[in-house]
């Protein structure tokens, strides 16, 4: 090792000779000869008909053991080579493995030491090069913000935001809407229904009289009658509505009333030969115009109850539903005095209606009713 190369291949000694003269000794050519009927080291079938096929039927001694050695020289320096090449490629496998590792650790390496250089040039220049971008000129920035007050204005200003009263306990509490309940600024109350509403009202209202007569008028109670407004706004618009429906109402009995007398004296005209006979045979004007005025009540009579009629049998109904679905009873109702009193205006407008016609027929002369067709 001290002056032989060890890539030059001439200073190896070469593998057939090193196993030649391993198997010339007498203790391996002892145990090969041992060897040679047993199956564990060496297949002795394949041995024996590998050398039968190289010496013939029948060798000599010297040539089997000659052909022997040939032959483990043979299959030993295969399977030698074999192992040696199958190191070497593992070896060498293994040595490029980690040569390859550490060459990339080595690469990355020095690509991220090459990328943060570059970033930490790339962010000192973009700080410069801002710096000398933008600059700010004092005096324009301080001409750009002008305040509009005076100074007495600024002063109030600065005064109504800034308070020297010490902040305390109760005023935090005041501030945050806290109230006790010994001394309350709003009481809410409730009643059941509008009877008690009336009743709580009055007695405010007594209260704040006597309080006034007495000179305090500090202790006078200020109220809002919620419900109250909201009933007033409601009365509003149903007064309103009904106040309409009773214009629809009115024209439409202007106009029955105006039919009626239509209907009325068309019936006179029809009935002037009746009406002659009549006068003819006794009657006077008088019974002539009561015998239309009769006609004219029967007809306003049997309107206004058919009226009323229909009302409450509509209203039944009605209140039933009502009172199932909300639970308010006798919503719709029609008082008795008001169901007469809507008869009675249906009576009288019949009758003014037929006064015209029934005038007409008592001023007929009973010749010429004679005489009519």
């Amino acid at each position: 090792m001290s002056g032989e190369d060890p890539d030059d291949p001439a200073a190896d000694p070469d593998l057939g000779t090193l196993v030649t003269d391993y198997l010339s000794q007498e203790d391996v050519q002892r145990t090969i000869a041992q060897t040679l009927g047993s199956d564990e080291v060496i297949d002795s079938t394949k041995l024996t008909e590998n050398l039968t096929a190289a010496l013939g039927a029948d060798p000599a001694v010297a040539d089997i053991s000659d052909a022997v050695r040939d032959q483990l020289v043979a299959e030993i320096g295969s399977q030698v080579a074999g192992a040696v090449t199958s190191s070497i490629t593992d070896a060498l496998s293994s040595a490029v493995q980690q040569a390859m590792a550490t060459a990339m650790s080595q690469m990355m390496t020095a690509i991220q030491t090459q990328i943060t250089a570059q970033i930490e040039a790339a962010t000192t220049q973009l700080v410069t090069n801002l710096a000398d971008a933008v600059s700010v000129d004092p005096d324009a920035f301080a001409q750009a913000f002008q305040l509009d007050m005076t100074p007495e204005e600024l002063s109030q200003l600065l005064a109504t935001l800034v308070t020297t009263e010490p902040a305390t306990y109760e005023s935090n509490l005041t501030a945050l809407g806290w109230a006790d309940l010994d001394n309350p600024s709003e009481i809410d109350i409730y009643p059941k229904d509008f009877e008690a509403k009336d009743s709580v009202k009055q007695i405010l209202e007594d209260y704040n009289a006597q309080q006034v007569a007495a000179g305090d008028d500090d202790k006078v109670i200020t109220y809002t009658d919620v419900v109250g407004v909201l009933m007033s706004s409601v009365t509003r618009i149903v007064n309103i509505i009904s106040w309409m429906l009773i214009a629809f109402v009115a024209i439409s009995l202007v106009v029955s009333s105006i039919m009626i007398a239509i209907i009325t004296y068309i019936s006179v005209l029809e009935r002037r030969k009746e009406i002659g006979i009549l006068r003819a045979v006794g009657a006077s004007r008088s019974d002539i115009r009561h015998v239309f005025n009769a006609e004219t009540v029967i007809e306003g009579l049997m309107a206004g109850l058919m009226g009323v009629g229909i009302t409450l049998l509509v209203s039944l109904p009605l209140n039933a539903f009502i009172y199932g679905r909300f639970g308010v009873e006798s919503i719709a109702r029609l008082p008795v005095r008001a169901g007469v009193i809507l008869v009675l205006i249906s009576v009288g407008l019949t009758v003014l209606a037929g006064l015209v016609p029934s005038g007409k027929a008592a001023r007929e002369d009973p010749v010429e009713a004679l005489r009519s067709e």
